[in-house]
């Protein structure tokens, strides 16, 4: 996200690059370049499973910060880099309903171009990885390049999602890619359901929902925020789409219960 968003406004403050037909162009270009980055930072994050891969993404995530925070002459260091006026690309951009169209519009792209991933041969290897990785290694399949694959390739649509967000913010600067913006993303795909596509957006929409209206309503909204981790990591380890499957377990033991009264009914 952080690549994405600087290379959008360094183009747009800069050259003046992004701001016309050629913000097509621009979603390209953030997109390579984040996936670029994941792909450098592949290299070393594979390597590690479990909470060490975790702890080295966080951690090269801070590399990037760090970058964004010194690099002044191009970043803007801490004062970032102001963004002010968005793309027209035949529709004005600047007119904050069109601009949810349009970010909608992607969303939508986005998420149906990663179900046809999910259901092809290379998401279902994907899948069978996360499940078991020494039975698909000893099936054949070359599990790290699997692995490193949906690293780049989840870096390249996080770059997508920077070039957005920053024609939303109007600003990209340090503060907006520190350790807490991984933590929260990552906290979203915990909370509604972690293996699913449409998981993160729902938690996505809990969280804002929670510090966007309900912090106006509530003084202590962080302490709601969190009760509602702690509840779904005890009773909810599936995330907010496992409530379907939990109420399929709860229905099946009464199925299963009045099968023999039944029978024995029949059977007398």
């Amino acid at each position: 996200l952080g690549v994405g968003a600087y290379v959008t406004a360094i183009f747009a403050t800069r050259y003046n690059i992004g701001l016309g037909w050629d913000f097509i162009a621009v979603l390209g270009i953030g997109t390579v370049a984040a996936g670029l980055t994941a792909a450098l930072f592949g290299l070393i994050a594979i390597r590690a499973t479990g909470v060490y891969f975790l702890m080295i993404t966080l951690a090269l995530g801070m590399c990037t910060w760090g970058l964004a925070y010194r690099w002044n002459s191009l970043t803007g260091g801490d004062n970032g880099l102001n963004v002010l006026f968005r793309p027209v690309v035949g529709l004005d951009l600047a007119d904050d309903l069109t601009f949810f169209y349009v970010v909608w519009g992607f969303f939508v792209l986005t998420l149906s171009v990663l179900y046809l991933l999910v259901q092809s041969p290379f998401g279902r290897s994907l899948e069978g990885i996360r499940e078991s990785e020494p039975r698909m290694r000893m099936l054949g399949y070359h599990t790290w390049l699997h692995k490193y694959l949906a690293f780049v390739i989840a870096g390249g649509f996080g770059g997508l999602s920077g070039v957005l967000w920053v024609h939303l913010a109007g600003i990209i600067s340090p503060e907006d890619i520190i350790l807490t913006t991984s933590v929260d993303a990552l906290l979203m795909v915990v909370l509604g359901g972690p293996g699913t596509l449409i998981g993160g957006a729902i938690g996505a929409v809990v969280v804002v929902f929670i510090r966007e209206y309900l912090s106006t309503q509530i003084g202590w909204w962080q302490y709601i925020l969190g009760v509602v981790y702690i509840a779904t990591i005890l009773y909810l380890p599936d995330g907010l789409m496992g409530i379907p499957a939990r109420l399929r377990q709860r229905r099946q033991p009464t199925e299963t219960e009045a099968v023999p009264e039944v029978a024995s009914s029949a059977s007398s």
